[in-house]
């Protein structure tokens, strides 16, 4: 996102494709996924029924699960939240959303999900956490919390699970764009996509560490397991 920010502010003209961000519209890239409108398209790696399915995965692992801290960012994450919270209803499960804008919400976030007495943690996609990971993941094992993240580089960093966007898969879909915008396409006229494949990441060590014991179904399902 910050290069996409950088990109644009050098050139309203010139055709930026994006291959990894999270909002573009609440990021004020783009118009609308279907119509971008600018000079700015591509991919972004935000959907927000991916809360859903990461709330779903965090509740198979603790079939007792109730409370869950959701660490967002309000400026960005409105739409996600909203969806996050009839998924919540649905499963029997309450969710407290948590701000985190910059690096000094992070302790503060963990001392709220601890005073809320949450039963598992979930973030909502921020480059600010994976930039962070070491410091979320040291405060997710000190309070032994379970926690599902949207992004693999946090699971391999220690945290439980991750499950979002094969990014990889981004950049080789933004060369798509590319190709078709140096054959004469517009880049208003190309709409943004949102994902297509996804990935679960599941770190066997860490929850050993906290004491949770992966559903064998789930593990099953795991495209990496960190042993």
């Amino acid at each position: 996102t910050p290069a996409i920010k950088a990109a644009m502010h050098a050139t309203k003209t010139i055709p930026i494709v994006m291959a990894n961000v999270g909002d573009p519209i609440a990021a004020g890239f783009v118009a609308s996924l279907a119509r971008p409108g600018g000079n700015v398209t591509g991919l972004t790696n935000l959907s927000p029924a991916l809360g859903g399915k990461r709330l779903e995965i965090l509740k198979e692992v603790l079939p007792k699960l109730y409370r869950v801290a959701v660490f967002w960012n309000p400026d960005a994450h409105t739409p996600a939240l909203r969806e996050l919270e009839s998924n919540a209803r649905s499963v029997g499960v309450e969710i407290r959303p948590v701000d985190v804008r910059v690096i000094n919400d992070i302790d503060i976030a963990f001392e709220t999900a601890s005073k809320i007495r949450a039963d598992g943690l979930l973030t909502l996609p921020n480059s600010l956490l994976v930039d962070q990971r070491v410091k979320v993941v040291s405060h997710a094992l000190k309070r032994r919390l379970p926690a599902i993240y949207p992004n693999r580089e946090i699971a391999e960093a220690g945290g439980l699970m991750a499950y979002g966007p094969e990014i990889n898969e981004n950049y080789r879909r933004a060369a798509v764009y590319v190709d078709k915008i140096l054959k004469g396409t517009k880049p208003a006229d190309l709409p943004v996509e949102q994902p297509r494949k996804f990935e679960l990441v599941i770190n066997l060590k860490t929850a050993k560490q906290i004491g949770v014991t992966i559903p064998s179904n789930v593990l099953a399902r795991a495209d990496k397991v960190i042993r």
